[in-house]
């Protein structure tokens, strides 16, 4: 399999830089952090997500302006820039109707886009992406001014001291070989002084009140333990874009890597969404209990047993089905009451008993 790699020109003059690859229907991502075509193709960190895509789909994915095999001077890097590039690539490859991809920073463009051009979405896929930028999220503007300090610095250097501080926050279960590669791939990507403006860019982007306005089937996949983006940011996206549904990914990389079970469950529940407007009815890892010794149990019931039997306060279930305390509270006393337990301590071991904990890989 052969990706064949295009350019087209924005309506500011800029040269981008896109590859096509598989056959099926066509998948569109939109653009994120750094990115190169031909080095993602052969790297540990990111190959196997687009060959095994495209043995299903027509994959369509480009480097935004300023970094990868587009052009790096460019007069204008903006959000807007990033969402027109993507216009400019659909509108090059003349697509009618596509599913759309935003990874990390690449969500907040998708859902933009989304809400811009409903008609050309037949679907949105959401993976490790957030509504608001670090800033916004509340960290302080001189922990930005330090990192793009760092960039500007260190990020062309021959020693990856400087890159390697955010290939650990993006792939911390990584093996040596793919930290090196995701090393690799910033500093041939772009150069310091876009390697900041990006960071600068994504770290103000606040498109909160764009979300109740997508109108496009959406999943939202997230890794519970990603170091860069935090679960929460899924968490939300998933409450707040209409009829949208989240699928949790055990993981504590940003990037899910090919020998994680997560990404099996990943891509299974992307082409489970793919063909049917839904994740998988059935999580991976997790078995159904026979009706009869369920306690006649609903299945948001079943989820606030799982995670009382993880210990989980009533807050933290609250927070992790985004539903109010209150609900918790009266879901725990028809939990009590439905499997004739007494206490929290014997409703865990009662779920326990009968399989429906969260079995850990």
């Amino acid at each position: 399999m052969q990706q064949e790699i295009r350019f087209c020109t924005t309506k500011d003059g800029v040269r981008i830089a896109y590859a096509v690859v598989g056959s099926g229907p066509p998948l569109v991502k939109s653009p994120n952090w750094m990115s190169h075509l031909e080095y993602e193709w052969e790297s540990p960190v990111w190959r196997h997500w687009w060959q095994e895509l495209a043995r299903d789909y027509t994959v369509i994915r480009f480097d935004q302006r300023g970094s990868g095999l587009s052009d790096w001077n460019v007069a204008e890097a903006s959000f807007e820039s990033w969402v027109s590039d993507l216009e400019a690539v659909v509108e090059a490859t003349a697509v009618d109707q596509f599913a759309l991809l935003g990874i990390s920073q690449g969500g907040a463009v998708a859902i933009d886009y989304a809400v811009r051009h409903p008609e050309k979405l037949t679907r949105l896929i959401l993976y490790g992406a957030y509504s608001r930028g670090r800033v916004k999220r509340g960290e302080p503007v001189s922990e930005l001014e330090a990192t793009m300090t760092l960039m500007r610095q260190g990020w062309g250097r021959d020693n990856p001291a400087y890159r390697m501080l955010f290939t650990s926050q993006f792939m911390p279960g990584a093996t040596l070989e793919q930290m090196q590669w995701f090393n690799e791939l910033q500093r041939i990507s772009t150069n310091g002084e876009n390697a900041a403006h990006v960071q600068a860019i994504g770290s103000h982007i606040d498109i909160l009140d764009r979300l109740p306005l997508v109108r496009t089937p959406t999943l939202v996949l997230h890794a519970t333990g990603d170091q860069r983006v935090n679960f929460n940011e899924g968490r939300q996206l998933a409450s707040l874009i209409p009829n949208a549904r989240l699928v949790p990914l055990e993981s504590q990389n940003h990037l899910t890597l090919a020998d994680e079970p997560a990404w099996e469950k990943l891509i299974a529940n992307v082409r489970h969404f793919m063909a049917t407007g839904q994740p998988l009815p059935e999580l991976p890892g997790r078995t159904e209990m026979p009706e009869a010794d369920a306690g006649q149990l609903t299945p948001r019931e079943v989820e606030v047993l799982r995670l009382m039997a993880e210990g989980r306060s009533n807050q933290e279930i609250a927070s992790e089905l985004v539903i109010s305390i209150n609900t918790v509270t009266n879901h725990v006393k028809n939990i009590l009451g439905k499997t004739e337990t007494a206490n929290r301590t014997e409703a865990a071991a009662f779920a326990h008993r009968h399989g429906l904990t969260t079995t850990r890989n």
